[in-house]
């Protein structure tokens, strides 16, 4: 089951409102943990096999694998300079260790926002001796420009944010991502001596 924030609630209400006039009555969600779409659908669109589920005012409709993918995910609102819009996300677990739920912590304000629209998303695996552990997912997974993401933009943001953290090391490996945002170069560069 999805949870809703109330701005979340609030948007979807102002949407369905705003196109009303068109039959829209319902939001459809489908995806994965790395990437999903939302739109307004009629009433009538729901399939046999969809997973409903009625919020305050509109209802959701889900299909089996989507619903799988993101049971227990919460569907907020954000709105930004560089991005706006809804956004799904997976609450943060709870690190026993202070350290790891303040990287946690700003991996989800200040990290996840932004290579979510890129359909990425970037998960903590555990901090050793001040150094973040992460592993990248979705469009972030094999994309050739994650290398300038960890370096200029994660490992700054990281060190800013939770001044305990000396460096960051990804965990992933990227030669199994299947849906890069940027495809990597796999051309092995030729010597000028062959």
């Amino acid at each position: 089951m999805l949870k809703f924030t109330d701005i979340a609630t609030e948007r979807v209400l102002r949407f369905l409102d705003a196109q009303s006039s068109q039959g829209m009555r319902a939001l459809r969600i489908a995806g994965n943990r790395a990437e999903q779409r939302l739109w307004l659908v009629k009433a009538e669109d729901e399939r046999p096999d969809d997973r409903v589920q009625t919020e305050a005012g509109f209802t959701v409709f889900l299909d089996p694998a989507t619903a799988g993918q993101l049971d227990g995910a919460v569907v907020d609102f954000v709105e930004g300079v560089m991005q706006s819009g809804f956004r799904i996300y997976h609450p943060s677990p709870s690190w026993d260790d202070p350290l790891a739920q303040r990287v946690q912590d700003a991996i989800d304000k200040h990290i996840n926002p932004g290579v979510a629209g890129h359909g990425g998303t970037v998960t903590l695996e555990g901090v050793e001796d001040g150094v973040a552990i992460i592993r990248f997912g979705g469009g972030c997974h094999g994309c050739g420009a994650a290398d300038l993401t960890l370096k200029q933009g994660i490992d700054r943001i990281l060190k800013e944010q939770v001044p305990e953290i000396r460096g960051v090391v990804d965990a992933t490996d990227h030669a199994t991502g299947e849906n890069p945002y940027y495809e990597r170069d796999t051309r092995r560069a030729e010597s000028p001596l062959t």
